[in-house]
């Protein structure tokens, strides 16, 4: 039906948001606050296509990318000056940045009144298949790079960034490309929603909360640092997402749709709590509690 392909749809969208995000924080060590900057920015470059320019909105999908990628390019410039937690606050500024610059510059993106489209489709399956292409595409992108050169680069600024300098390494030249990548990836899940949802606003995709902590959560639950695991957090989040926002498909009180933000809370502190890897990273550990198996060896008694 419909509304199971819709369901779909937005975890696929997901899943190339959360492994955008997991090369840049998983695979490079450089923690994001700001992907919503190339999600908005994706989908605005779609939706201007169509109210400015009177080009189709799926334009967006060629451009929306690029886009996405030379913003990602300045902010690398700017931020990749900063480390550790102060790189994660500037993201959220600039983040705010623009959210703020979206919602006042009326002239160019509408203001809150946001930017409407006509669906191309009237069928869903179009964009399911578009959705499913892109998640492959972007798992499949990430699992050849980090099998090259850049891949064994980005691990050695993550495990040790002055390390990797003195063997050689640029870390200001390998972070900006993992974050070229990222914010690539995400521009291209930012156009689909556009085209896809036909009507965005500042408040929707540049929401620090909706879009990049939803990103992190992703890819925390799945498995950060895994190539299988922000699709696994994906579809765990979009699910559990939909399942409290129907109220358990209509059985539980209409209060509880509110309850989706704690829930996603205490799943996050359980998983930090007891599966720091998350779960795909720790699934042998998740087994060995199913099954009942200790597959840990005996101390040495000395014998």
């Amino acid at each position: 039906s419909d509304y199971y392909r819709h369901i779909f749809i937005i975890a696929l969208m997901w899943v190339v948001i959360g492994s955008a995000w997991n090369l840049l924080a998983g695979y490079t060590g450089q923690v994001s606050f700001g992907h919503a900057i190339f999600f908005g920015t994706g989908a605005y470059t779609a939706g201007l296509c169509a109210s400015k320019l009177g080009i189709s909105a799926w334009w967006g999908m060629l451009l929306g990318g690029p886009v996405a990628l030379l913003v990602g390019l300045v902010i690398g410039w700017i931020c990749f000056r900063l480390r550790g937690p102060y790189f994660a606050l500037a993201t959220i500024a600039i983040g705010e940045i623009f959210r703020l610059v979206a919602t006042d510059w009326r002239s160019l993106t509408e203001g809150m009144e946001g930017i409407l489209i006509i669906q191309t489709f009237r069928s869903k399956i179009p964009y399911y298949y578009l959705a499913l292409f892109l998640a492959g595409a972007s798992i499949y992108a990430i699992h050849r790079i980090m099998q090259s050169k850049w891949g064994y680069y980005f691990v050695a600024i993550r495990e040790d960034q002055d390390a990797a300098e003195a063997m050689g390494i640029s870390a200001f030249r390998y972070k900006s490309l993992s974050l070229m990548v990222s914010s690539f990836f995400t521009g291209l899940a930012g156009a689909l929603y556009m085209n896809y949802m036909a009507f965005i606003d500042p408040h929707v995709v540049f929401s620090l909360h909706d879009v990049s902590i939803m990103a992190i959560l992703v890819a925390i639950i799945g498995g950060v640092g895994t190539l299988w695991g922000p699709p696994t957090g994906a579809f765990i989040m979009v699910l559990l997402q939909e399942t409290f926002r129907s109220a358990f498909f209509g059985l539980l009180p209409p209060w509880v749709s509110e309850s989706h933000v704690l829930v996603f809370g205490l799943l996050v502190i359980f998983v930090i709590r007891y599966m720091a890897n998350g779960i795909v990273g720790d699934w042998p550990k998740i087994q060995r509690l199913w099954t009942g198996k200790n597959t840990m060896l005996p101390a040495n008694d000395g014998n």
